[in-house]
């Protein structure tokens, strides 16, 4: 009997962790070098920015949704036009859903690490191509 009630209490401190770190980067959204604002539209036309990783493969600009908090990717595929801002220059994008071999290649290349991959509680990962106006 006591060993299901440490297998619950260490999958709720589990549950706490990653809602903490997703709350924590959420409320921060940090910044820097490998990073860009996505700003996407509601269906009430009210405009929301968001600090994620940018991924660069082949030439061509991608954003992948790697957390469990995922309205920006929700609306991006609602309402495809984006815009993205990139050291504080600023484009229009359509906001393209990939898969396949495209999906292979650019997740190959951006490979998520173990620990943040714990630390995030393994979201599945989906990847968007950002193709300019």
């Amino acid at each position: 009997m006591k060993a299901p009630k440490v297998a619950v209490i260490l999958m709720l401190a589990y549950v706490g962790v990653v809602a903490t770190f997703e709350s924590l980067l959420g409320y921060f959204q940090p910044s820097g070098q490998g990073t860009m604002v996505v700003t996407t539209m509601d269906s009430a036309g009210v405009s929301h920015a968001r600090v994620v990783a940018r991924l660069d493969s082949d030439g061509q600009l991608y954003v992948a949704r790697n957390h469990w908090p995922k309205a920006w990717y929700d609306r991006a595929l609602k309402r495809p036009q984006v815009q993205i801002t990139i050291d504080g220059e600023q484009g229009d994008y359509v906001a393209v859903p990939v898969g396949g071999a495209e999906f292979e290649r650019v997740n190959s290349e951006h490979r998520l690490g173990i620990v943040f991959r714990i630390l995030t509680g393994f979201p599945t990962r989906y990847i968007l191509r950002l193709d300019q106006l």
